[in-house]
């Protein structure tokens, strides 16, 4: 956010939708109420810095490296603000004044802050925990605002995937060994998650529409949603059709399977070194595009979305209940969470990033693999986002990383030299100035014992802490 748009904010001051505090040395122990209020009612804006009648204090300079860590830390903890979510405070600076400013979206949850729920008027945050009444309007307006909220009372869990469920759980454990997921009963996990919800206008309770997106079997999706479906299409040669496609009538999580499937068989994916670790652009910026796609769709919306590789790019659309309309601009642009549950499963299981934080990979990662284009990402009732791929920027990319495939070989012929006799892990990593070890285990140590390059010393215990790996003299084939 520039400058001058603050300062319209302050100069209107203090409304439904916007909240200052001084928090001059420490953050106000009243900021998380007002974020929690925020959430609950319409979103707002929160400027920390200035006082109540809107005189611009500024933050101490000394005071604001920890003030934002406690901002972050604090969002994120659910034994805070439950359910968390991640806000990125923002510093600007006013009369030569620093400021932080905090844009909080309105949420699909009814949130509380340590226990209590609040709401908002003009008049400032109320604590509304033990008013029943108060309560259920909330849940009731959150519920007719976010459609993967809506409860499907006759859905029972034998109409939920029991292999996805016990999938889920082998996902989170990958992404945190200590998830509470891993061991919550099906039932818990459901309700943890957040996809089985109590309708306090009708008095049931059951399954969401999220629930069934996400684990429903297909006849039970096709049933609820008979328009869904993801279509994947291929169109360089046949443009007036296709040259391949994918017609996704499936959940959501083999949906993003099927359709990152479709991209690694069509795309390019050249060699690139991120500091001393490969990795895959083509994967970075993709797995962004089809989590949008997946996360972010209004799905009570009977447009199909459209996944289209193309000559020269690739487009993405799918159906939106946008915030704005135009071109988003990555450098002051504010994320909105289109299906908050959806998006907080994805992110659960791998799957997705924090909110806003993938818009700006994409952009980074789109640079390099375009050779210099930007992806378009178009809010409106369609959303589109199109990422340019054109033969000459892969060939330029390709270009770019020879020499370091030419030192990869090098790396190589240099560890078959230094393990003529046997030597630990750590021992290499040292030898070749290495210090990421992730990295070298799985894309350098494993590769070379794969290939039978590198031979273990304790073949029946490869995880021995007294593991090490010796060469055999190269074969004359050997490359």
């Amino acid at each position: 956010m520039i400058s001058e748009q603050l300062k319209s904010i302050i100069r209107d001051g203090e409304g439904l939708t916007v909240e200052f505090k001084e928090c001059r040395d420490q953050i106000n122990r009243d900021v998380y109420e007002t974020v929690c209020a925020f959430l609950n009612r319409s979103g707002g804006h929160i400027v920390l810095g200035v006082d109540d009648t809107g005189n611009i204090k500024g933050i101490n300079a000394d005071a604001l490296p920890q003030i934002k860590k406690d901002l972050v830390t604090t969002l994120n903890n659910p034994q805070k603000i439950n359910p968390p979510l991640y806000i990125l405070p923002e510093t600007v600076s006013v009369e030569g004044k620093t400021l932080l400013y905090l844009s909080i979206p309105e949420s699909s949850q009814v949130h509380r802050c340590n226990g209590k729920i609040f709401d908002r008027n003009e008049d400032g945050d109320l604590d509304v925990t033990n008013h029943p009444d108060a309560v259920a309007h909330l849940y009731i307006r959150k519920q007719s605002s976010f459609s993967e909220n809506r409860i499907y009372p006759y859905v029972r869990l034998e109409d939920l995937r029991d292999d996805l469920i016990q999938k889920v759980r082998k996902m989170v454990r990958a992404e945190n060994p200590n998830h509470p997921w891993g061991t919550m009963t099906d039932e818990e996990l459901l309700s943890s998650a957040r996809l089985y919800l109590h309708d306090y206008q009708t008095g049931k309770g059951g399954y969401t529409l999220a629930a069934i997106l996400l684990l429903g079997k297909d006849e039970v999706i096709q049933s609820v949603l008979p328009h869904f479906k993801t279509d994947a299409i291929l169109r360089r040669v046949n443009l007036d059709r296709y040259d391949d496609r994918d017609d996704i009538r499936t959940n959501l999580i083999e949906s993003y399977d099927r359709l990152m499937a479709f991209v690694a068989k069509h795309l390019p994916d050249p060699f690139y070194l991120e500091k001393d670790q490969r990795i895959s652009l083509r994967d970075h910026i993709f797995r962004e595009v089809v989590a949008n796609m997946l996360i972010h769709r209004e799905y009570i919306n009977g447009f199909p979305a459209k996944f289209v590789i193309g000559t020269d790019q690739v487009v993405a659309e799918n159906a939106n209940r946008p915030h704005g309309h135009g071109k988003i601009n990555p450098s002051n642009f504010t994320p909105y969470p289109k299906n908050p549950v959806i998006a907080r499963f994805f992110k659960e299981i791998g799957r997705a990033d924090e909110l806003g934080s993938g818009v700006r990979n994409l952009y980074s990662y789109t640079k390099i693999y375009s050779g210099g284009a930007d992806p378009q990402l178009l809010e409106g009732d369609i959303f589109k986002i199109i990422v340019p791929v054109t033969p000459q920027a892969t060939a330029q990319v390709t270009a770019q990383v020879t020499a370091q495939v030419t030192a990869q070989v090098d790396k190589q012929d240099i560890i078959i030299e230094f393990c003529k006799e046997p030597k630990t892990a750590s021992e290499i990593m040292e030898h070749l100035q290495l210090t990421h070890r992730e990295h070298f285990r799985k894309h350098i140590l494993k590769p070379l014992l794969e290939d039978g390059i590198l031979h273990m010393t304790i073949p029946d215990k490869p995880t021995s802490s007294k593991q090490k790996y010796y060469s055999k003299p190269k074969s004359p084939n050997h490359v």
